[in-house]
């Protein structure tokens, strides 16, 4: 997969559905290409942790806007996440293959106890994120100003934004009743 892909998704689907994000939170093993991203946003602070249970522990309830995860864990580890993020938070998660149907309800059952809203969406070459919003919703609420000032973006566009949460019919009916939209 082209990396730049996978970053830009990661990171500028999440920022563009905040109706203001000024706080977010990277969990990852390499943060580095996600924390270039956000730097493409004025206004916006990253911090960035690696993936422990401990670590999102002693962070601050409440603090942040957005929470972008590369990791992903149990229930404990998502009231954690939940309990950081703002009561207006976004979440993007990687998740299994869209494929792996029981693994992936699962998780999404879990999330569903904290967000209102839950979807998955492209991330580029058939993998696959999960936004889940206590608010916004990813394609009603995308911020397109914010889309069109972004410099040095290859592949992220306003366009791509709302076509990245389309799904086939295969999809849609697996996770019928499951995904929150």
């Amino acid at each position: 997969m082209k990396e730049f892909i996978y970053n830009e998704m990661m990171v500028h689907v999440p920022l563009c559905t905040h109706k203001e994000p000024d706080n977010i939170l990277i969990i990852s093993n390499d943060a580095s290409n996600l924390e270039n991203e956000v730097k493409k946003h004025t206004g916006m602070d990253s911090n960035s942790i690696a993936c422990s249970l401990d670590e999102i522990s002693k962070l601050d309830d409440n603090k942040y806007d957005v929470v972008i995860s590369e990791m992903q864990g149990d229930a404990l580890f998502i009231s954690q996440i939940n309990r950081v993020l703002n009561d207006d938070g976004v979440l993007v998660i990687k998740h299994p293959n869209l494929d792996e149907v029981q693994e992936n309800k699962m998780l999404i059952q879990t999330l569903g106890s904290y967000f209102k809203i839950i979807m998955p969406y492209n991330l580029g070459e058939g993998s696959t994120a999960l936004l889940c919003s206590k608010t916004y919703h990813p394609t009603a609420d995308v911020i397109l100003q914010r889309t069109d000032m972004l410099d040095n973006i290859e592949y992220y566009n306003c366009d791509i934004h709302p076509a990245a949460f389309a799904m086939g019919n295969n999809v849609r009916k697996t996770y019928l009743g499951v995904i929150k939209n």
